[in-house]
């Protein structure tokens, strides 16, 4: 057909496809398809060259949160409730690859045989990830995570049903009190949306650097500035890691100091920064329950080199709060807010302040309601234990 000449055609130029130009292409096969047909191969067209292809409409359904392709060109969606065949297959492995090559071109990335899996962010947010074989079997394989809640503050999440009036009022106070915290959590349990909501809410006045290896924090607030790392080049060289970037980022004057995921030796240079007066400093970090949260501390600061007692002895003043968030059938919400406290030996533990799910306050709601400053403790409408 004649739009793919086209197309050729501007690229042999040296332009990247655009809108103005998937148009152009689109309109060279007037005199067969008619008006009509012109307006559906426009969208097709920039669909396939510069949206998601055949994933498209997967991508705009509003309940779907993460599309999967799968080697063997089957593609899988999440919807809320786990992953399921979306009745849809690409045509054949070399599909699959041309698509992830292609997403990652988008993402400002490069995918080959030297550079065999990639992460970015494509328009709209939409994090990629892609790998090539022989990493992998079969054909390339695909993940797209779509964000689905505009992170614009807790009231946000609130009408989503992440959190309840209770947890909106205490994780407002926390930001409120510039007490560090951490959101704990397993994969795509939400952590980043809720890191996100919880920056919304501080002050204007406030300076926020936030660190990531891919960016994925969607922050509104006026005085954001982002760090993201870099790959090695062809030749191996010219890698920017987190470590250099904390480093970097606490010569940039933060009010606050943000660490997207904590999941390598970057935990030292965070943990040492929240102890020299960066106050309400935040991270997400992976871990199944807030309780396994001090122990996930201690392993990344074996990566950085770090002893144990160097560990515990600088969390317990660098983290004051973990919330925890899990994936529950049909969606995600906050599960607790606990204290990271100190046990006989120097041992630090999470202690629970607040069941989200129930409302219910724990052992560590008075430690929390001291550093919050919560008037006589009091949460509105909340039961005590």
């Amino acid at each position: 057909m004649r739009r793919e000449a086209v197309i050729d055609a501007q690229i042999r130029q040296g332009r990247l496809p655009d809108r103005r130009g998937v148009a152009d292409a689109a309109r060279a096969d007037v005199a067969v398809l008619g008006t009509g047909g012109v307006d559906e191969a426009r969208h097709r067209l920039a669909a396939e060259v510069l949206g998601f292809g055949p994933l498209e409409s997967l991508v705009a359904d509003d309940s779907v949160t993460d599309v999967l392709v799968n080697g063997d060109a089957s593609v899988w969606v999440d919807r809320g409730d786990g992953v399921v065949d979306a009745g849809l297959r690409l045509e054949g492995v070399d599909a699959a690859r041309r698509l992830a090559v292609r997403l990652a071109g988008l993402a400002g990335r490069r995918l080959d045989e030297s550079q065999p899996w990639v992460d970015g962010l494509l328009p709209g947010g939409v994090r990629l990830h892609a790998i090539l074989p022989p990493l992998v079997d079969d054909g390339a394989h695909v993940s797209l995570r779509i964000p689905r809640v505009r992170a614009d503050g807790l009231a946000a999440l609130r009408r989503v049903g992440m959190v309840d009036a209770h947890t909106e009022e205490v994780l407002r106070a926390l930001v409120r009190a510039r007490q560090s915290f951490v959101v704990s959590g397993g994969t795509g349990c939400g952590k980043t949306t809720l890191l996100a909501a919880m920056l919304a809410e501080v002050s204007r006045a406030e300076r926020l650097v936030l660190v990531e290896d891919v960016r994925e924090l969607v922050v509104v607030h006026p005085h954001v500035v982002r760090l993201q790392g870099r790959g090695a080049n062809v030749e191996g060289q010219g890698a920017v890691g987190l470590v250099d970037l904390v480093r970097q980022a606490l010569r940039m004057r933060p009010d606050r100091l943000v660490v997207g995921e904590v999941r390598g030796a970057e935990v030292r240079e965070m943990l040492a920064a929240l102890n020299t007066g960066h106050e309400g400093g935040a991270g997400t970090i992976h871990a199944n329950a807030a309780t396994d949260v001090p122990v996930r501390f201690e392993a990344l600061g074996a990566l950085a080199g770090m002893p144990r007692e160097a560990v515990r002895a600088q969390l317990a003043s660098a983290v004051r709060v973990v919330v925890h968030v899990e994936r529950v059938p049909g969606r995600r919400r906050a599960a607790s807010v606990s204290v990271l406290s100190t046990r006989s030996g120097g041992e630090p533990a999470a202690e629970l302040a607040l069941d989200c799910r129930t409302g219910r306050t724990g052992p560590g709601w008075d430690s929390l309601s001291k550093l919050l400053g919560l008037e006589h403790g009091q949460l509105t409408g909340a039961p005590a234990c």
